[in-house]
């Protein structure tokens, strides 16, 4: 039912004080209507006896609160959804982009959705390919997984962002694949970027677009992955698609978070975010999963930027303990031009094991790994070592792990930013730089992966 009040008491800033309510309820999306007919939207922060607080979604100056009037919808923020949101490009308030005509809508959802009962969850154990080796080969996405990336200011995570949008897939071809992509607090630069880039390849005929930018308000950045996650829900678990949820960049999203509590004047917590940064945060990243009796599923790749280069700021170290790993992005890999720039030890897919093998990927692909991982990892201790005695003092051993660390870093790790390589591509790859370490070195693989894959990538 729509209640309609002329009461609006005080107006400061985004907040709208209206007094003698009844029935109002948290989240309540609320309509303001003037005089002259137009109308803005906000919705209800706050319930306190008689009085409500709303934010406005947009500015408040040029309203007469004199003449104004209040309708309580009576009902929190929905998307209208349908499977013609596929190819469509939406603004972070669900609204169609560039003019184009409204989807017609099969029904309307919270954005806020539903918890998934953790005994309704399946367990995700199917490989997803990115397409990119530095993932697919070492950390492995797996379906229904959370995989974030960190990222700091300066790299390349918005290409590398829409080069997973464009290349992941489930390599069973009777699955039906969908993108949901959600870019959020970005500039208009960034934007023409990510569209022109989903319509020249052809992905936005399988995905559907949420674009959000920095000068929009501050509560509409609050909605803005929800709005995408909605979107996902309803093609995953109601139209059985495996969908792919790539959401760039949540730290502007916290940002947003951090000003409304502000605005609120609630007491802050760590670096001035509220106190219940994590709950909210988790709220979003758990709509990720399998649930079983449902052949649908929702990955999400939430990428965020760490200020300061700091991962133990409390968006990078809150996410990692609600996610399961996290590709890191590293700096001295950009400059010395190598893309993507994932590094190598602080990278971790949790669920790697569970996606990975004969049947899902290749019967080498732990093996390959484990001992891509050992290596580089004695690369990085013999390049500190040779920082401090020189590269000429080092033992030929040392010298012959450094010349592997450089094949790594070239051959394995970069790429183009269009260029996709399947698993069995990515795999031989691995296998060719380590053909550049002693076949004594090899602990990690088995001797009957050495003899059937070494001899035929180390040659070629």
């Amino acid at each position: 039912m729509i209640k309609s009040y002329k009461t609006i008491k005080e107006v400061v800033g985004p907040l709208m004080l209206v007094t003698d309510v009844d029935g109002v309820s948290y989240n309540e999306l609320v309509e303001i209507e003037q005089q002259n007919g137009e109308r803005r939207f906000g919705k209800v922060l706050e319930v306190n006896g008689s009085q409500a607080l709303i934010q406005l979604f947009t500015r408040s100056q040029g309203l007469e609160i004199a003449t104004a009037k209040v309708k309580f919808r009576g009902v929190g923020m929905e998307l209208s959804v349908s499977e013609d949101m596929l190819g469509r490009i939406f603004d972070g308030m669900g609204k169609i982009k560039s003019g184009k005509a409204q989807i017609i809508a099969e029904k309307r959802l919270p954005i806020n959705g539903s918890p998934i009962n953790p005994t309704a969850r399946e367990y995700p154990n199917e490989f997803i390919q990115t397409g990119i080796s530095a993932i697919d080969g070492m950390n492995t996405l797996v379906r229904g997984q959370k995989l974030p990336i960190f990222s700091v200011s300066g790299l390349p995570h918005a290409q590398l962002a829409a080069q997973l949008a464009k290349q992941a897939k489930v390599l069973s071809k009777d699955d039906k694949f969908a993108i949901v992509f959600a870019a959020i607090g970005i500039t208009h630069e960034e934007a023409d970027f990510f569209m022109q880039s989903f319509r020249e390849t052809g992905a936005l005929g399988h995905s559907v677009m949420f674009i959000n930018l920095a000068n929009d308000p501050a509560l509409e950045r609050i909605a803005a992955p929800r709005m995408p996650l909605t979107a996902a829900e309803y093609l995953a678990y109601e139209k059985n698609m495996h969908v792919l949820v790539v959401m760039t960049d949540m730290t502007n999203y916290c940002e947003a978070m951090r000003e409304v509590s502000s605005i609120r004047g609630e007491v802050p917590s760590r670096k001035g975010y509220p106190g219940y940064l994590y709950s909210d945060l988790a709220s979003l990243y758990e709509r990720a999963g399998k649930i079983k009796g449902s052949s649908g599923s929702i990955t999400q790749i939430p990428i965020l930027s760490m200020p300061n280069d700091d991962i133990s700021h409390p968006i990078p170290d809150l996410s990692g303990y609600i996610t399961e790993g996290q590709i890191v992005l590293d700096r001295e890999l950009s400059q010395r031009g190598i893309y993507p720039p994932v590094a190598g030890l602080p990278s971790l897919s949790r669920l790697m094991k569970d996606g990975i093998g004969p049947g899902m990927t290749r019967e080498d692909h732990k093996d390959v790994s484990s001992q891509l991982f050992a290596a580089y990892s004695r690369v990085k201790q013999v390049r500190n070592l040779a920082s401090i005695i020189g590269e000429e003092e080092l033992s030929d051993g040392d010298k012959r792990y450094l010349k592997f660390g450089e094949k790594f870093e070239q051959i394995y790790l970069s790429q183009g930013e269009n260029e996709n390589r399947d698993i069995g591509r990515t795999l031989d790859l691995g296998w060719k730089v380590l053909a550049e370490l002693p076949r004594e070195d090899l602990l990690r693989v088995k001797q009957e992966f050495i003899e059937k894959y070494l001899e035929s990538n180390s040659t070629s």
